[in-house]
């Protein structure tokens, strides 16, 4: 299944997993992914590890699909990769049925790097050139690129993904709804008329969560984080208040027409499949 022609019938609900840090791990996770396929994800993502893990994001996009029956995606990026690695990786994964990229840039370490494109944009035409009828996702952020110097900026970035071919988007987390919302309108103002997927991170873990936001530039609302610095040595309570906001979040979302919701999971499935089942309830009621 190719994930644009899924997102053309109702919106999605789908996983995100990152490969172990070594292959030891790589059969727990296997068994995490697989208790999960009774909630019928739409597609399971598979995050691009670095340089010595590559080949741990081929295998385990591949064995969700040929060992678990999970519709996979692989995430691929410009950076860690030269121009043969990629053609290898999009190759494997072709063979192995595989369909569905994630084009990212990938972050910048400090040290230096081998890098086959500078941009995302020109990795999407890369893989249009190279299988045409793959499809190619990208991503985006509500509350603009940390990296970018205005909205205006990141929008025209955005837009140069979309036209060199990437068939929808996905979201960077985000806990505000309004935020979402407002991103969406302007992208459609600037001829972005891809589907947009939201990603989503229930909250379970206080200190993480403060350093996930602080990287990628999401801002929580001054309401939630006040809770949560509430509850903060309660780890319990910490994950039921992130559990309801994910779920109300989600809810909100749904009723404004997202085109889908993409749970960023951290490799831990409870608190996203207390939200995932209840949502998965109500589209079907």
């Amino acid at each position: 299944m190719l994930i644009r022609d899924r997102l053309s019938e109702g919106p999605t609900l789908s996983f995100e997993m990152f490969p172990p840090r070594a292959e030891m791990g790589f059969w727990d996770l296997h068994g995490t992914i697989g208790s999960l396929r009774p909630l019928s994800p739409d597609f399971v993502s598979v995050t691009c590890s670095p340089n010595k893990q590559k080949s741990l994001t081929v295998e385990l996009a591949a064995r969700i699909r040929e060992d678990i029956g999970l519709e996979s995606m692989a995430h691929l990026t410009c950076v860690g990769f030269d121009r043969r690695l990629l053609s290898e990786s999009l190759d494997e994964l072709r063979c192995r049925g595989v369909n569905n990229i994630l084009a990212l840039r990938g972050d910048i370490p400090d040290k230096e790097h081998a890098s086959a494109f500078g941009h995302a944009n020109e990795l999407i035409g890369f893989i249009r050139q190279r299988h045409p009828d793959t499809c190619v996702g990208a991503a985006c952020h509500p509350e603009t690129h940390p990296e970018a110097a205005g909205s205006r900026q990141d929008l025209d970035n955005l837009k140069r993904k979309v036209d060199a071919g990437a068939d929808f988007l996905i979201t960077q987390l985000f806990f505000d709804n309004s935020d979402f919302l407002r991103f969406r309108d302007r992208a459609t103002e600037c001829g972005i008329k891809v589907p947009i997927v939201a990603g989503i991170m229930p909250i379970v873990d206080a200190g993480q969560i403060k350093k996930f936001t602080g990287v990628c530039g999401a801002r929580m609302p001054g309401d939630l984080l006040s809770r949560i610095d509430a509850v903060g040595d309660d780890p319990e309570a910490v994950r039921h208040i992130g559990t309801f906001h994910a779920t109300q979040q989600c809810l909100g979302l749904l009723k404004e027409g997202v085109a889908g919701l993409h749970f960023y999971t951290l490799n831990k499935s409870t608190a996203t499949r207390v939200v995932f089942q209840y949502i998965r309830h109500e589209l079907t009621r």
